[in-house]
């Protein structure tokens, strides 16, 4: 199993500092990037390669490969994402589809967590689980949030923005840990996914599997701080939770 970063993103609503960067490698904790930390994480539960894919700004990702390597004493492979400034993520994690055959956990290049996160849905694995979501069970939620609909027995049901908060079992934080056996049904349900529609998420993708009868299975990571940086505010947010962890 290898580690994953989705680090394609423009992050337009970070401007100035996505001018030159891509939002993955805006500081959060003094010189350290949202994906210094993931990296930090992915060294921490002992893995030793990662695949990043890039876009935006890639040269800036190229340009640090080798002193990320020999910070987190990983392995990195970049994954050129050729379509970052026009198609959404579906596309973006499906470039990065034989890489899943090794089996991966995936990290949004935007979101600051702790390694408890990774360490979680690593607990989690067995049971012919294939896709493990990590699950945020006790934020509350508004309209913006990655919203997922489990069933018992039966995983999630729903994940979508788009739902009543108020009936959502919990919010996606952007980290899964993906299992072999299912990466050829995964690129298939993505690639369906953005031929449908360029804009569309990944975790529609992951809907799509659903509604194909492919279980997804959730990991709650109890009550930890974490945030998915969008704007401003949010890296205000991550810079005060970086400094934690």
């Amino acid at each position: 199993m290898i580690g994953l970063v989705l680090a394609a993103g423009a992050g337009r609503r970070l401007r100035p500092y996505t001018d030159t960067l891509p939002k993955a490698l805006v500081p959060v904790n003094g010189d350290l990037s949202v994906l210094d930390l993931t990296l930090k994480n992915f060294s921490e539960i002992g893995l030793t390669e990662v695949a990043v894919v890039v876009g935006y700004r890639k040269e800036a990702v190229y340009a640090r490969k080798d002193e990320l390597e020999a910070t987190y004493g990983l392995k990195l492979t970049l994954i050129d994402n050729d379509k970052a400034e026009e198609w959404n993520n579906a596309y973006s994690l499906w470039c990065a589809r034989d890489v899943l055959k090794r089996g991966v956990i995936l990290a949004n290049g935007d979101t600051v967590h702790p390694v408890s996160v990774e360490k979680t849905l690593l607990a989690a694995r067995g049971d012919d689980r294939r896709i493990i979501l990590a699950l945020d069970t006790v934020k509350q939620l508004a309209d913006e949030e990655m919203k997922v609909i489990t069933a018992d027995g039966q995983g999630v049901r729903q994940i979508t923005k788009l739902m009543d908060p108020a009936g959502a079992t919990g919010e996606y934080i952007g980290v899964t840990l993906i299992e072999p056996e299912a990466a050829e049904e995964l690129a298939d349900a993505l690639k369906a996914t953005f031929e449908r529609d360029p804009d569309l998420y990944y975790e529609d993708g992951y809907q799509e599997l659903v509604n194909r009868g492919f279980q997804i299975d959730v990991a709650p990571i109890g009550d930890v701080s974490w945030v998915e940086i969008d704007n401003h505010d949010d890296l205000a947010k991550g810079r005060e939770i970086a400094c934690l962890y």
